[in-house]
């Protein structure tokens, strides 16, 4: 399931996007607070958000449907881990909650798309 029409441009955007993702929570975590708590609850947060975008790129050279589903869904979970710690960095005050927001809300709209692109590869 290939983004053939628009000569691939949606997949490589969503490349594009994922990638910023990845770069905008690198710069969550170097102005996270160097306390312990931050410190771990920050690297997990960190190792999931920038996963998706290496989720995506195994997405784009799956084998088959099955491959394709399974590793869609593989992004999918790091987004949800994402959307985790985000939440507990907020909740805990670590960081300001408004000052995550608009990656929070970034998040769940990767989300939608993934839980779209998802659907597709089932056929649903």
């Amino acid at each position: 399931m290939k983004d053939e029409e628009n000569g691939g441009r949606r997949g490589n955007d969503l490349a594009e996007r994922l990638q910023q993702f990845a770069l905008r929570s690198i710069k969550v975590f170097v102005v996270l607070p160097k306390t312990d708590e931050a410190r771990v609850l920050g690297k997990q947060f960190l190792r999931s958000a920038t996963s998706v975008r290496a989720h995506y790129r195994e997405v784009r050279r799956a084998k088959s449907d099955a491959d394709f589903v399974s590793k869609v869904e593989g992004a999918l979970q790091e987004l949800d881990e994402t959307d985790y710690w985000l939440g507990l960095i907020a909740e805990s005050g670590i960081l300001n909650a408004k000052r995550l927001e608009s990656l929070i809300t970034e998040t769940n709209e990767l989300t939608a798309i993934f839980v779209t692109i998802a659907k597709k590869g089932k056929g649903l």
